[in-house]
Formats: structure tokens, C-alpha cells, sequence
């Protein structure tokens, strides 16, 4: 009976002629839009927009600042957010760890292998949940968006200085080589601005602040990507971990 009547709302949904009366259409007609929005919005064009959001959003950003503003130069929004405009050749939140090449390639192994499995997951018979993609979806965007400022942007802009505000260049001419570009930050939250008491050992009457790592919008997006993952699918990370190991073995 349940299959039949569900049979019965997917034809009356979908088919030019209704199988219900106006009666019950009355009541079947929101039912009928939440089907049509969910064969619309599908998980695979949810992840579609998730990560063309970030990156058309993070790359406004930085082409904004990097174009208007010197090296180093800062914008007073309040006493805890400026604007201010570095560049590093790092990882996120201005991280200095390995060389240059290294983390651009680094970071375009990491986009690939978060692609192929969101793709995966997308296609998969047995639907995740849509805020899980969500997460990898914003890890993904956020990688992404730092790699092409390590890709490109040393081609196509002149170089930033505290003298100089960078502009766009012919292809070629920018001020360093393919895959050595410098990521773009610009947003600095010092919360906390004060020194240490002097009695305090070893740090005492040193200047500290909080929270000093500058970062740009694709750091962000990576951020609430991986807390919200921690926080709300740790256990669903687990889950999707055994299931790919009983699989491998399955097929041993």
C-alpha cells in the first residue's frame, strides 16, 4: 500500500494528468513542490554552487585589494577588524612551512583527490548528507581559490610594494613564474590587543595580541569546512572510513 501510494503521488506530481482529484491535490500540491525543488536542486549542483560561491566571492576580494591597495597598507573598519593587505607563500592563515613549489603542488594534489571524492559521493546510490558535502564542498572551493593565486597571479599582476599598488599585466609579465604566486590576505581580527603583565615569567611586558594570523576568504571557507566537520560528521567520517576499508577487503 505505501509503494502504490507513493506511485500515485510521483505520477500526479509529474504527469500532465493528475491522478487525484482537486481535493486531495489541495494537499498534495506542496508535497509535489518539494519533489520538483529536490529533482532540481540536486547534490551534484548543490556542490556546483557551493564552490563557484567561495570562489567568484574570493577572488573579487583579492583582485579588490591587491589592485587598490600598497603592500602592508591597512583599513580601519573597527578597533578589533582592519583590512590589511599582505601576501605570503604559504599555507592558510599566512603559514610558512616548505618551499614555494612545493606547497602549489601540495595544494593541487589535495584539490584533486577532495574532487574525485566529492564526485564519488555524488554519484552514489545511497545519498550522503547534503550538509557533509557542503563541508568537503567549502574545503574544496578554499583550496582551489589559494591555487590560483599560486598559478596565475605571478603572470598576470605586477608586483605589490609599499610604493607601488600592483596592476594587471600581459600573460607573462607579472613578477614571478607559473605556480610561484603569492597568496592574497587581507583580514585581521585583533580581538585582543594588550601586554603581559611584567610579573608574568619568561613573557612578561611582551606585546600580545589575538588573533594575529591574517587570512583571505578562501582560509575562511576552509576553516568552517573542517570545524563543522569535526563538530557535526566526525562520526560520519568514521562510518565512510570503515565502509571503504570493508569494501577493499570485500573485494580481496
Amino acid at each position: 500500500l505505501t509503494r502504490s501510494w507513493e506511485l500515485k503521488v510521483e505520477k500526479h506530481c509529474f504527469s500532465e494528468w493528475p491522478v487525484f482529484n482537486f481535493q486531495f491535490s489541495i494537499f498534495l500540491n506542496p508535497i509535489c513542490k518539494l519533489k520538483k525543488m529536490k529533482k532540481i536542486f540536486t547534490q551534484g549542483r548543490l556542490v556546483t554552487l557551493v564552490v563557484a560561491g567561495v570562489l567568484i566571492i574570493d577572488q573579487l576580494i583579492k583582485i579588490a585589494v591587491k589592485t587598490n591597495m600598497y603592500l602592508h597598507e591597512n583599513i580601519h573598519v573597527t578597533d578589533w577588524f582592519y583590512i590589511y593587505f599582505t601576501e605570503n607563500n604559504g599555507m592558510a592563515f599566512g603559514l610558512e612551512i616548505f618551499a614555494k613549489l612545493f606547497l602549489t603542488l601540495f595544494r593541487i594534489v589535495a584539490a584533486i583527490l577532495i574532487t574525485v571524492y566529492l564526485v564519488k559521493l555524488v554519484k552514489r546510490t545511497d545519498k550522503v548528507k547534503n550538509g557533509y558535502l557542503v563541508c568537503l564542498s567549502l574545503i574544496l572551493a578554499g583550496a582551489v581559490g589559494n591555487i590560483i593565486d599560486c598559478v596565475f597571479y605571478g603572470e598576470i599582476f605586477s608586483e605589490s610594494t609599499h610604493s607601488q599598488i600592483a596592476s594587471w599585466v600581459p600573460l607573462g609579465q607579472g613578477y614571478s613564474d607559473w605556480l610561484h604566486g603569492k597568496v592574497v590576505d587581507m583580514f585581521y581580527f585583533p580581538i585582543i590587543d594588550t601586554y603581559w603583565p611584567d610579573w608574568m615569567p619568561f613573557v612578561g611586558g611582551d606585546h600580545f595580541i589575538f588573533f594575529s594570523p591574517i587570512f583571505n576568504f578562501a582560509d575562511a571557507a576552509i576553516s568552517c569546512g573542517i570545524i563543522a566537520l569535526l563538530i557535526f560528521y566526525s562520526h560520519y567520517l568514521n562510518t565512510e572510513t570503515h565502509a571503504n576499508s570493508s569494501h577493499k577487503e570485500a573485494k580481496k
